[in-house]
């Protein structure tokens, strides 16, 4: 198997399921995937797991990989075995943390319901992750005129309101968010504000 996994990848190496949260802010990631089974995602869901979950709780506190079987944490309300009835038997959960000024983190958990992940699989998806985690990070290269434009778009302000505003021509305003689409990858300004807004830009 090549070392740049890719989602068809993913699905084959956790059969039983997958979840990825990728540049966690406060409260939400950037980008979520969840490929856990249905059923278990609606039980998880009902009973409000999220809280008292093992996995959850270590990808949090910790950077690095960790297999189920192995997790240090109490498990009061027996997720962990709860999962395993839904298929989830045995799993794996990787956190990632790059220390950077945004303070954000991504976790993944992997399962499957034959076998322990091997070392080699473990290696494999925590290259996965850091590849993903390191493709959502927010562009370093948006200048303060670039940003403080699309802050104007985030309120609701038109083009000519932001051009009086900051005393410039249309023309560069246009220019200048023309630039923040291109840098953030973003179709419309608004799209552009968005991204920004929930890197934490503006």
């Amino acid at each position: 198997m090549s070392s740049l996994l890719g989602p068809d990848d993913i699905g084959q190496l956790a059969p039983s399921g997958y979840y990825i949260a990728l540049r966690i802010g406060f409260a939400f990631p950037l980008e979520e995937i969840n490929q856990l089974p249905p059923k278990w995602i609606e039980h998880y869901t009902n009973h409000r797991f999220m809280l008292f979950d093992p996995v959850v709780r270590w990808a949090y506190s910790h950077v690095g990989s960790c297999r189920w079987s192995a997790l240090p944490l109490d498990d009061p309300k027996k997720i962990v075995a709860q999962a395993q009835t839904f298929g989830l038997r045995y799993g794996v959960t990787i956190s990632i943390f790059d220390g950077s000024a945004d303070g954000q983190r991504s976790f993944a958990s992997f399962a499957r319901s034959d076998r322990e992940f091997t070392d080699l699989e473990v290696k494999l998806l925590k290259a996965y992750l850091l590849r993903r985690h390191n493709e959502t990070a927010p562009p370093t290269n948006l200048t303060r005129a670039e940003l403080e434009a699309l802050g104007m778009v985030k309120d609701g302000k038109r083009l000519k309101e932001i051009a009086h505003e900051l005393s410039v021509s249309e023309g560069a305003v246009k220019q200048r968010l023309k630039n923040a689409k291109l840098k953030l990858g973003a179709k419309t300004g608004t799209q552009a504000a968005t991204l920004a807004s929930q890197y934490g830009l503006i």
